[in-house]
């Protein structure tokens, strides 16, 4: 059965893994040394109309930030074989609002969901789709180029954390 106002299109989506040396524990120290937790502290001012100062805070955060985790591996109890898997939505609010204000749907994809996982064999690493591929979909270079960037912030302090 097909609807009018359903719609489906597929896109290609570059997934990146991050491979680590260290320890899951180590890696996950180093990360959170690396990416604050998000500061809302924004969010009031906006909620009072203090739009320019909430800018001004955005603007002077850090480039990305934690907005929160998961224990996903803990999950993993159900089926009897519990893991190391920590799922982060990582990025920044001030960055987001930059793509979002040309297409509305890059809100899909921010903040980015970043994995932190080891395998069974010990292998500690990340896994993430790349902004550019997901908000690529959109076709609108002020989105790409937000995007582009993103990718590079990614990917750097990734790799940082998994040094």
């Amino acid at each position: 059965m097909t609807s009018s106002n359903i719609s489906v299109e597929e896109i290609m989506v570059g997934h990146v893994t991050i491979r680590s040396g260290n320890s899951f524990a180590t890696v996950r120290a180093k990360l959170k040394t690396l990416l604050p937790r998000l500061d809302e502290g924004f969010l009031p001012l906006l909620r009072e109309g203090l739009v320019d100062q909430a800018r001004q805070e955005l603007e002077a955060a850090a480039p990305l930030s934690i907005f929160g985790e998961r224990d996903h591996g803990a999950i993993l109890a159900i089926a009897g074989s519990p893991r190391r898997a920590i799922q982060y939505d990582i990025g920044n609010p001030h960055t987001a609002s930059l793509m979002t204000r040309h297409r509305i749907s890059a809100g899909l994809y921010a903040p980015i969901r970043v994995l932190l996982r080891e395998s069974p064999e010990g292998e500690v690493a990340f896994e993430y789709d790349r902004p550019a591929s997901t908000f690529g979909q959109f076709g609108d270079d002020a989105v790409d180029t937000v995007a582009r960037k993103l990718d590079d912030d990614l990917r750097n302090v990734l790799q940082n954390a998994a040094s």
